[in-house]
């Protein structure tokens, strides 16, 4: 089960102290922790207010099929790059290609 990453002092630690990982359309932060959580962090810069529900609902999706094999816990927080057109194969791609590369 994916817990949901809530309060600005978990996204603030992880910001400052997380470590990054890079991928063509994702950026992911990661920190270990004592239970897994997860956040995702959308800007204006993507667009309005439907636009961004759309990308977040997409990397909800793709998370939990990309993290569902974890072994141990982390605290995490997803930012998507600026693209033109978003899609869940990418997404999924993308966070399979940072847990195998960050080591997760």
């Amino acid at each position: 089960m994916i817990y949901r990453l809530k309060r600005k002092s978990d996204f603030d630690k992880l910001f400052s102290k997380g470590k990054k990982g890079f991928s063509k359309s994702l950026t992911m932060l990661y920190f270990p922790s004592n239970d897994f959580k997860i956040g995702y962090s959308v800007s204006k810069k993507h667009g309005n207010a439907v636009k961004r529900n759309k990308i977040k609902r997409l990397l909800r999706a793709s998370a939990r099929v990309a993290f569902s094999d974890l072994k141990k816990n982390y605290r995490i927080v997803i930012l998507p790059k600026i693209r033109d057109d978003y899609s869940f194969d990418t997404f999924v791609a993308d966070l399979n290609y940072l847990k195998k590369k960050e080591n997760l």
